[in-house]
């Protein structure tokens, strides 16, 4: 919902702006390219915060309605298996798939040549979502009105033959967007069945910054300041003292207790070595 809160304020922040452009005598469109992802490389090195901008901006209504109610249906679905900094993880990562695949395509596809162009809106960022979750969960039935159960895995591909092969020659372009976080989410979903994260590094380089300026505001040394970490245990005693009590003693229910809910909200790849291995061990015995 705070996803689409944002995208939602976005919108209408924009279309006021616009009004206000124009009775004042200014050229709207002119407005949106300095938040739109410009095709042009030499116009992005002047507007490099325009790969973000794009990704939760939207100007038509339709564009953004169709867009939110995809994140909030998917997103609802991803909460199942994830937690949400994953999700807004692989939203942003999503958006930067899209991104640098419409760069390319402008900067080395001959149908481009000569053509310039901007993007903007979350579909890259909403694609990748809903081709995470058919991936990792392709039999997941969802009900469809006038259609009824379909498995996750159907839906996803018409998602994907009207995204990305659906549109015009016209949206070549957003093509290519849609394909760029289709590829994201798709690398998400399958690595997420082997256990491993791809959001981790991301999520770890947010949480360094966070801690940072919590620990300038609070004028403290080291350490990350306050909260709690679902992904990452940083205090290395602590896995020590545990994996040599895990080495000598059964698991108690608690500890199994504690591990299930942190696999329920965060993911099996959000486990340390040791929870993995106390989950095994308890396996094991029953």
């Amino acid at each position: 919902m705070r996803l689409v809160f944002v995208n939602v304020g976005v919108f209408l922040l924009i279309r006021l702006l616009a009004i206000i452009v124009y009775f004042a005598g200014g050229n709207s469109a002119e407005m949106l390219t300095w938040i739109e992802l410009p095709s042009d490389l030499r116009m992005l090195l002047y507007r490099p915060w325009t790969l973000f901008t794009y990704m939760f901006a939207h100007y038509e209504v339709l564009h953004v309605l169709f867009n939110m109610l995809w994140i909030y249906w998917m997103g609802r679905l991803f909460m199942e298996y994830f937690n949400s900094k994953q999700l807004v993880a692989l939203y942003i990562l999503g958006g930067l798939g899209g991104a640098v695949v419409y760069l390319l395509g402008y900067a080395v596809l001959p149908v481009f040549a000569g053509k310039f162009a901007f993007l903007i809106g979350a579909s890259a960022s909403v694609l990748a979502i809903v081709i995470a979750m058919a991936v990792y969960a392709p039999d997941y039935r969802i009900g469809l009105l006038f259609i009824g159960q379909v498995s996750l895995k159907w839906m996803a591909i018409a998602v994907v033959v009207l995204m990305v092969l659906g549109s015009g020659d016209g949206q070549l372009g957003g093509q290519l967007a849609h394909l760029g976080g289709g590829l994201v989410g798709f690398l998400y979903g399958w690595q997420m069945r082997k256990g491993h994260d791809i959001t981790s590094w991301f999520n770890k380089m947010v949480d360094s910054v966070a801690n940072l300026v919590k620990g300038n505001c609070k004028k403290g040394v080291g350490g990350p300041v306050g909260g709690r970490s679902y992904h990452y245990q940083s205090d290395t005693s602590s896995r020590q003292s545990a994996s040599k009590k895990s080495a000598t003693n059964a698991p108690t229910e608690a500890e199994i207790d504690v591990i299930l809910d942190k696999l329920k909200r965060s993911g099996y790849g959000a486990l340390t070595e040791e929870e993995k291995a106390t989950l095994f061990r308890a396996s094991g015995k029953k």
